[in-house]
């Protein structure tokens, strides 16, 4: 089931999207959100949210702060509101849904997930990175990886054949640098938006991500 969303935690900024709860008992819960150019309302995040869902993964599909704040526009700043923004919407996921929680985000949206995560090591349990801005089109000497070593949770890039944010060799270079356990799903043919020229994307990043959390058996973070 999928309905709309908004926290109602005292003294902060509300955390608007969707929320989709399985049908069977939940086991775990993911919080997506998406990339500077789009909202959560992506195809790509529907169709991964309603994977996970039918599996068993309660879902909280939201929209950054940015786009809270303007309905069209890229970011501005240094994406600092956006990273409170995700640890709220880990808190009210938090608190309607099993204690061991994931997170994840579509390229800009996944920048930041990944940010946090190496912030506060005991936030989430695990990242799924979809379609990581590795560096800007054309310009590879400017990675986006300072933080990779500071990640201590598993790890799972999406990434596609044709993604101008860097090829799937600076994906499998840049992955090295991160500890903890790492997988890369390379979808042949797929561009920066995971969809076009890609077959059922969704049902296999599932999958992929269902086997490293298993493969790396994590207990939930403790959390306030």
């Amino acid at each position: 089931m999928t309905k709309p969303f908004a926290s109602e935690i005292p003294n902060q900024p509300a955390v608007q999207g969707y929320l989709h709860t399985p049908q069977s008992e939940s086991t775990h819960s993911l919080v997506l959100t998406h990339g500077a150019g789009s909202n959560c309302d992506t195809p790509l995040l529907t169709r991964v949210a309603e994977a996970f869902s039918n599996a068993g993964i309660t879902v909280l599909r939201c929209d950054l702060p940015f786009r809270q704040l303007r309905p069209h526009g890229p970011p501005s700043g240094n994406g600092a509101q956006d990273r409170a923004g995700l640890r709220r919407a880990v808190d009210a996921l938090g608190q309607i849904a099993p204690a061991r929680v994931f997170l994840g985000g579509h390229s800009y949206g996944g920048r930041q997930a990944s940010m946090l995560a190496a912030e506060d090591p005991n936030l989430v349990d695990a990242l799924l990175l979809l379609s990581y801005p590795l560096h800007p089109p054309n310009r590879p000497e400017q990675m986006r990886t300072a933080h990779f070593p500071k990640l201590e949770i598993p790890v799972l890039f999406v990434h596609g054949s044709d993604d101008p944010f860097g090829s799937l060799a600076e994906m499998r270079s840049a992955s090295k640098l991160i500890a903890s356990p790492v997988e890369l799903l390379a979808i042949e043919g797929a561009g920066h938006d995971l969809i076009r020229g890609a077959h059922n994307v969704a049902g296999q990043t599932l999958a992929a991500f269902l086997r490293l959390v298993d493969r790396a058996p994590i207990a939930g973070k403790a959390r306030d």
